[in-house]
């Protein structure tokens, strides 16, 4: 059974060899919660396909935090990126505040799992319709974000990022990619 949202080349790698795999190294991390502030009103196709873009363009969260207005306005004129001024703006921001989770804590890691007590969470949905949009795990998280200067990570931003960053492991039940 192949999952019915992953109906493209690129959705189809992405869903069936990082959707859902637990992440444990800070920049990955990092990585995946600039998509999913990204995705924020678009498709993942859309994200996935300018991925490399957004790699390119937020390498390192140290080197982001030092963007000025300079670099934000280039950003805003990079086609690889989606050109979007708050959503730049909040992963400078982002930046910042996830050097200060680090320094806090050792790692964004060690903080980012304690909201599953650092365990995947494992549903066991059969039908898309069941996936909920948040949790209470998602909204513990964003509101702990938001306390610490992070934006763009409401409820379901965040549970989106725990899905692929494999704190929730949503690939329904009969999916060749869910790991038991």
């Amino acid at each position: 059974m192949r999952c019915p949202w992953a109906r493209t080349p690129i959705m189809i790698a992405y869903h069936d060899k990082e959707w859902g795999a637990p992440l444990h190294t800070d920049r990955k991390l990092w990585e995946f919660l600039v998509l999913d502030a990204f995705q924020a009103g678009l498709s993942w196709e859309i994200i996935l396909k300018r991925r490399g873009g957004f790699r390119k363009a937020f390498p390192r969260p140290a080197e982001v935090a030092r963007f000025g207005k300079g670099r934000v306005e280039k950003l805003l004129m990079d086609e690889s990126i989606i050109r979007n001024r708050q959503k730049v703006e909040s992963t400078v921001s982002n930046a910042k505040a996830f050097l200060a989770v680090q320094l806090e804590f050792g790692s964004f890691d060690r903080y980012i799992w304690q909201f599953t007590h650092g365990k995947t969470i494992r549903n066991s949905f059969r039908r898309l319709d069941q996936l909920p949009a948040k949790s209470r795990e998602s909204e513990a998280m964003s509101k702990d974000l938001r306390k610490r200067g992070f934006r763009f990570v409401g409820p379901t931003i965040c549970y989106a990022f725990m899905q692929a960053a494999g704190m929730v492991n949503d690939h329904l039940v009969g999916c060749p990619a869910r790991r038991v």
